[in-house]
């Protein structure tokens, strides 16, 4: 059981649900400027959640 890539899974899974919800927020939205600062704030943050959870779960070797 490898630390580092259980973390890199729970990152990819963040990141996974903060574009989910990204992708809600932009069809729910009307042009208010509350939900396209939302829709940044997520969809930025859950694809650096992504991307990082990705590369963790690469990079790590799997020593037995």
């Amino acid at each position: 059981m490898n630390l580092k890539r259980i973390f890199g899974a729970i990152l990819t899974i963040l990141g996974i649900a903060g574009l989910i919800y990204a992708a809600v927020v932009f069809t729910n939205t009307g042009g208010n400027m509350r939900d396209i600062k939302a829709l940044l704030v997520y969809g930025v943050l859950g694809l650096i959640f992504f991307i990082s959870g990705i590369g963790l779960v690469k990079t790590t070797k799997d020593v037995s």
